[in-house]
Order: C-alpha cells, then sequence, then structure tokens
C-alpha cells in the first residue's frame, strides 16, 4: 500500500468537505473538473460514476466504502484509493492511500505517487485557509 499524508490546522470537520464532497474537489484537484453519479452532496457508498479528468476525460469509478466524516474509498480499475481524514490535537491529518495489486505498486509509485503527494499537501493548504489562527 501507498501512503501520502500532511498536516492541517483544520478540524477534521472542516476537511471532510473538500474530501468527501465531489463539487469541492476542484479547489484542492485541479486535475479533477467535475464528478457525476458518484453522490451529491457527498460520495455514497456503491455509487458508480464518472470522475472528469484534465476536463476531457471521463474516468468511471466506485465508491466501495465510507465512515461518514473520517474516510471514503474509490476503485478505478484494479486500483483502490482510500481518502481519510483524522482529528489530531490542533487540527487534522489528511491522506490518501494507494492499494493496488503488487506488480502495480512500484509503477504508480514513481508516476502518479508523487501527483498524489502534491495533492494532499495542497489539500492541507487550502483546509489552512479557512483554519482559526
Amino acid at each position: 500500500m501507498l501512503t501520502y499524508e500532511a498536516r492541517t490546522r483544520a478540524s477534521a470537520d472542516a476537511v471532510w468537505p473538500l474530501l468527501a464532497e465531489p463539487a469541492c474537489w476542484s479547489r484542492w484537484a485541479p486535475h479533477l473538473r467535475g464528478a457525476w453519479g458518484l453522490g451529491e452532496p457527498e460520495v455514497r457508498p456503491g455509487a458508480l460514476g464518472a470522475v472528469r479528468l484534465l476536463g476531457l476525460v471521463p474516468v468511471p469509478a466506485r465508491v466501495t466504502a465510507k465512515v461518514p466524516g473520517r474516510s471514503w474509498d474509490w476503485r478505478v480499475g484494479l486500483v483502490t484509493f482510500r481518502h481519510r481524514v483524522t482529528p489530531e490535537p490542533g487540527g487534522a491529518l489528511v491522506g490518501v492511500d494507494i492499494a493496488a495489486p503488487a506488480a502495480l505498486e512500484p509503477p504508480l509509485r514513481v508516476s502518479y505517487g508523487p501527483v498524489v503527494a502534491a495533492l494532499v499537501r495542497n489539500l492541507a493548504r487550502v483546509a489552512d485557509r479557512n483554519a482559526p489562527d
């Protein structure tokens, strides 16, 4: 499993909408330009839909699990992504975990891993903008 994390001063409750509401994703993941069929306002377990990548390419995805206010998973092809937020003193820890067949993890680590790491840091920065000082 590949894991990418960042800390934010924002509370887990403040981060959750950024993480779980498709309408908010482009605020921290600018390559995601819309989604449909995944749930509204929040992702819904069992939902099958797609996310629009770079405004052009629809990528099919299925929401496979959700712990309200804490985490949700989706499966894209052979890969499962867990999006999570954990409360911590003075803020929260945000993270994305990627689970894939063993043969896919090394290429994912090199190709998409740096992108996910940057997106998680960006999510924390966006959440920080609204956090109390």
